[in-house]
């Protein structure tokens, strides 16, 4: 399954054998609402680990740490590992900020 988007930012979900992988970047705001449900609903379908690469995020606002938010606790509730890979430095610091930084676990490399 892949959703994808033509605006300044966008949500893809890219199943492999072994993780569903959340592929954002650019903007990450509400305007991908749909993108992001889309992502989770995919992502917790295939009850497999979950790993949300946010190398290329280049903005997040609060509608994006929500979903983020929102993916680990579901995630975790459905007995997944959620995993960000490479967050941005603003993006982590948003993270510690809000509290989430506990809540999300931060995979560098």
């Amino acid at each position: 399954m892949t959703v994808t988007s033509t605006r300044s930012g966008g949500i893809d979900l890219v199943r492999t054998a072994d993780a569903s992988v959340v592929q954002m970047w650019g903007e990450i705001d509400a305007a991908l609402r749909s993108e992001a449900s889309a992502a989770l609903a995919g992502a917790l379908e295939s009850n497999l680990p979950v790993i949300v690469d946010a190398t290329r995020i280049g903005f997040i606002d609060s509608a994006g740490v929500a979903f983020l938010v929102q993916l680990c606790t579901v995630g975790q509730d459905e007995g997944l590992s959620v995993t960000v890979r490479n967050p941005p430095p603003a993006v982590a610091e948003v993270f510690h900020q809000i509290g989430a930084d506990s809540a999300i676990a931060e995979e560098r490399g």
